[in-house]
């Protein structure tokens, strides 16, 4: 039932960006099921994943102004339609960096460009770290989960911690006025309304509160992100990938600022600053569709 409900959802945002979408379930064995991608368009392959808690289908508003390109759009494991297992998040890093290679091998894809927000930048980021042949470029929009000192709104630090999180989920279920509190949160408050159908559907998922509490336990902690997962300038310092850095002015999660340290600190990165919150292609995709299309036609990659 729950599936019919995102699958409605889905299929109504995308419908309304005008975004015609093959559904594609690859095999992943780091999950020990399926994932599900979404593709659309024509030309070079352009793979985008999504933050925490949401499938890839939110970043419709974005795909629908990214024209001359290929795009794969991979829902992360227990976010959308694709599986997940209960140990994935136990060795996070190398399961994040298997199933990324998994996607890319199994759409045949050698080097394409990724966009991606949050989480999905975190993984990103990883990969380009560990696997630097299988990333052309790294495109982020809004700040990467944990880059540098960053961390998270004091609510999703207390979900982190066991077992309080289970029992905030538990006395705060699914709802239209639940996801209305995350957008503020993020500050994307008001979410288009079938932004937020999409994000309650999500929701809804049978694995998605199991799969949402391990991924922050392992992430975060009360005090802050956790030092083994973090981003730290040393990392971002072997970020070999050409990478622009889209921050919007009014993200929780790190703002311009950080992205200006991200920059000092990469050996190619470029910042664009854009209105919004952590987010910020909701509200504001008429701002980062043309600096995308800019980068992309300044770097060299499959073409």
């Amino acid at each position: 039932m729950h599936n019919d409900e995102f699958a409605i959802a889905q299929a109504a945002l995308l419908e309304r960006h005008d975004l015609d979408c093959e559904e594609r379930w690859l095999e992943a064995p780091s999950i020990h099921g399926s994932a599900h991608v979404l593709v659309t368009g024509d030309g070079p392959p352009v793979v985008l994943l999504n933050g925490i808690g949401v499938p890839a289908a939110m970043l419709a508003p974005l795909m629908s102004r990214l024209d001359g390109v290929t795009q794969y759009a991979v829902d992360l494991p227990g976010y959308g339609l694709t599986d997940t297992t209960s140990e994935f998040a136990d060795d996070l890093r190398v399961n994040a960096v298997r199933f990324l290679t998994e996607m890319l091998d199994a759409l045949g894809l050698d080097r394409p460009v990724i966009v991606a927000n949050s989480l999905g930048s975190l993984w990103a980021t990883w990969l380009a770290i560990d696997r630097p042949d299988r990333v052309a470029a790294l495109i982020h929009v809004g700040c990467p989960a944990l880059a540098l000192d960053t961390s998270a709104p004091l609510p999703m630090r207390l979900l982190s911690v066991r077992p309080l999180g289970r029992l905030m989920l538990r006395l705060q279920q699914p709802s239209e006025g639940q996801v209305e509190q995350l957008a503020k949160m993020v500050h994307e408050h008001p979410l288009p309304d079938d932004i937020a159908r999409l994000v309650l559907a999500t929701e809804r998922l049978d694995h998605f509160e199991p799969a949402f509490r391990s991924m922050l336990h392992r992430l975060l902690r009360l005090r802050g992100a956790r030092p083994n997962v973090s981003l730290t300038s040393t990392e971002l310092a072997t970020v070999q990938a050409p990478s622009l850095l889209v921050f919007a002015r009014d993200d929780p999660m790190g703002g311009p600022a950080v992205g200006e340290r991200m920059v000092e600190t990469m050996p190619d990165a470029r910042l664009h600053v854009v209105d919004g919150g952590h987010a910020p292609w909701v509200h504001h995709a008429d701002q980062i569709a043309p600096a995308i299309v800019r980068f992309l036609d300044q770097i060299s990659w499959a073409r």
